[in-house]
């Protein structure tokens, strides 16, 4: 008789989530909270998901610190309270990726073409890294291209463009799916 013990490698699935665009309304460069309005369903989806065992992870791009509109602790302040709004609803947030950089209008430090910034797949990875995630079982819902591409990038199995308006401009560069309603996204889970 074989006493080998077996270790199971279990790796957990994700829903990332872009915030501005997703989770919350975008007027663009979203950094003050009297500005800060949650998307309708995004409680729903988010509880879903949870329910269904993926960790919430949110990939954002916040070239708003880059172009010295707003400061990193602005983004932090914000993002406390997106995560205690978001927990009243018993809702949470496992983690929050960002990028401050911009390759052409960051400044000073934040003048960079990122690894991390979407559509190049960084944030995505360090997340798979620090929550061992399997991108097979994984979804990511953004509300642009860049997102999509990101996704793709990280092998993300299922990517899926909310509400995009223009996407008929766009000239289809990778695969994903399209909604216009955020509880359209609960038979992905």
């Amino acid at each position: 008789m074989n006493n080998q013990i077996y270790k199971f490698n279990t790796k957990n699935k994700a829903l990332f989530l872009d915030r501005d665009g997703v989770i919350n309304k975008d007027y663009g460069h979203v950094y003050q909270i009297n500005r800060f309005h949650l998307i309708k369903n995004i409680k729903i989806l988010i509880k879903k998901a949870i329910k269904a065992d993926y960790k919430i992870i949110i990939i954002t791009n916040q070239a708003g610190i880059g172009k010295n509109l707003y400061t990193v602790n602005d983004f932090h302040k914000l993002t406390k309270y997106m995560k205690d709004l978001l927990i009243k609803e018993n809702c949470h947030i496992d983690g929050v990726y960002y990028c401050p950089y911009h390759p052409k209008e960051g400044i000073g430090k934040y003048l960079k073409d990122s690894f991390n910034r979407k559509p190049n797949p960084g944030m995505l990875l360090k997340a798979q890294k620090d929550f061992n995630l399997n991108m097979d079982e994984s979804i990511f819902i953004g509300d642009k291209l860049t997102d999509m591409e990101a996704g793709n990038n990280a092998l993300v199995k299922t990517n899926i463009l909310f509400n995009n308006d223009n996407i008929n401009k766009y000239k289809k560069t990778c695969k994903f799916f399209e909604i216009n309603c955020l509880t359209e996204a609960i038979k992905y889970l």
